[in-house]
């Protein structure tokens, strides 16, 4: 499954598409809204995308996950338009044989989304706005651009 959208993620669904009774672990990333860049609170962010660039971007690091890492699946799911704080704004879900290289490639495919994926942030602050680069988008003393959780699912097997 790989999507672009501007409707809201369902991370279940995502992660169901990477199920398999052949992988022993299911790993989904999310990636949601936070409210804060270093000392500025931020009140939402804007999304911006070249969709058919972005669609075939992100299939194309999926595909690169899977060969570089041996995964089995990888699902992506961009949302673009207006993200209020908490909403999510990127699910990558990676089913593998095994649970290190499904770690691995979800590393690696956001990693490489946030490096050549044509789809730009706009931060929206309490004073202000600022739009974020593909190459900018980590912002001075920050590790992400917006808060992660990640949840790993092993299957016996």
């Amino acid at each position: 499954m790989i999507q672009v959208t501007r409707q809201a993620i369902n991370p279940d669904a995502v992660t169901e598409t990477v199920l398999d009774p052949a992988n022993g672990g299911v790993v989904t990333f999310l990636g949601t809204t936070r409210n804060h860049t270093s000392d500025r609170a931020v009140v939402s962010l804007e999304y911006e995308a070249y969709e058919e660039m972005a669609y075939k971007e992100l299939e194309r690091i999926a595909q690169e996950a899977q060969v570089n890492f041996g995964v089995r699946t990888v699902s992506i799911v961009h949302r673009f338009g207006h993200l209020d704080i908490g909403d999510i704004s990127l699910v990558v879900a990676v089913g593998s044989a095994h649970r290190k290289e499904a770690f691995a490639a979800a590393q690696y495919t956001v990693d490489r989304i946030k490096e050549t994926v044509p789809i730009w942030k706009k931060e929206v602050f309490e004073d202000g706005e600022v739009w974020v680069g593909i190459d900018a988008c980590y912002a001075e003393g920050d590790q992400e651009p917006h808060s992660s959780s990640v949840s790993a699912h092993s299957h016996a097997g």
